[in-house]
C-alpha cells in the first residue's frame, strides 16, 4: 500500500537509536503503531553526512519540544544502516554532525519505507525529502515531498500540524489565533 493522505498510513518496523547509549544497544525497533494516540511527525532524507539534512533535523530537534506541546512525537529516517546514524549522532555540530539530537532515527535499509512512502529514488536508492503527519488514529493527514537541495520549514510543519489539531477548515496563511472558515 503507499502512501495516501486521508487513508492509514503505510506500517512501519525499523530498527531506531532510541535509547541507545552506545553502538551495543542500537536497534530498537520502532513501529508506527507505538504511536498510537499521539500525533507522529514521520520524516524522511536522503543520507547521513550530508549538507541540506542536518540544517533541518536540527531545526527540528532545537524545537521539539514544541510539538511535545501538541502531543506530537517526532522520527526521522533515510536508507542508511542504524550504525551510520549513530556515528552521525555522535558527531559535533560543528563538523557535520547531529550531536544532541532530541528524537530518534529509524534505519530502512531495505528500503520498503520509502517504497510504501512513495520518496524512494530508485535509482540512488536513498530517499527523498518527505514529510508525513499522522494523526492518533494512524491516518495519514499531511505529505510533502520536496527537492533533495532544498530543506523543510519547521515553522510551516509546526503551523500544519496546530491546523490540523484544529478539526476545522483553515485558510491560506492561517495561524493559531486567527479565525476558521464556516461552511455555509
Amino acid at each position: 500500500m503507499l502512501a495516501q493522505v486521508g487513508r492509514p498510513a503505510p506500517e512501519f518496523e525499523l530498527p531506531s537509536t532510541q535509547g541507545a547509549t552506545s553502538s551495543k544497544d542500537l536497534g530498537k525497533t520502532l513501529k508506527l503503531k507505538n504511536y498510537r494516540g499521539k500525533w507522529l511527525i514521520f520524516f524522511f532524507y536522503p543520507l547521513d553526512f550530508t549538507f541540506v539534512c542536518p540544517t533541518e533535523i536540527l531545526a527540528l530537534s532545537d524545537r521539539s519540544d514544541e510539538f511535545k506541546e501538541y502531543d506530537c512525537e517526532i522520527v526521522g529516517c533515510s536508507t542508511d544502516s542504524v550504525f551510520s546514524h549513530w556515528a552521525w549522532i555522535n558527531t559535533p555540530r560543528e563538523k557535520n554532525g547531529i550531536a544532541g539530537l532530541r528524537f530518534p532515527l529509524v534505519a530502512d535499509f531495505t528500503k520498503q519505507t520509502a517504497r510504501a512512502y512513495g520518496v524512494l529514488n530508485e535509482e540512488s536508492g536513498a530517499a527523498q525529502r518527505g514529510l508525513f503527519i499522522v494523526d492518533p488514529e494512524g491516518v495519514l493527514k499531511y505529505a510533502t515531498v520536496t527537492d533533495d537541495n532544498v530543506g523543510r520549514s519547521v515553522e510551516e510543519t509546526l503551523r500544519v500540524l496546530q491546523a490540523l489539531q484544529t478539526g476545522g477548515l483553515c485558510p491560506a496563511e492561517w495561524k493559531p489565533g486567527k479565525a476558521l472558515l464556516e461552511k455555509v
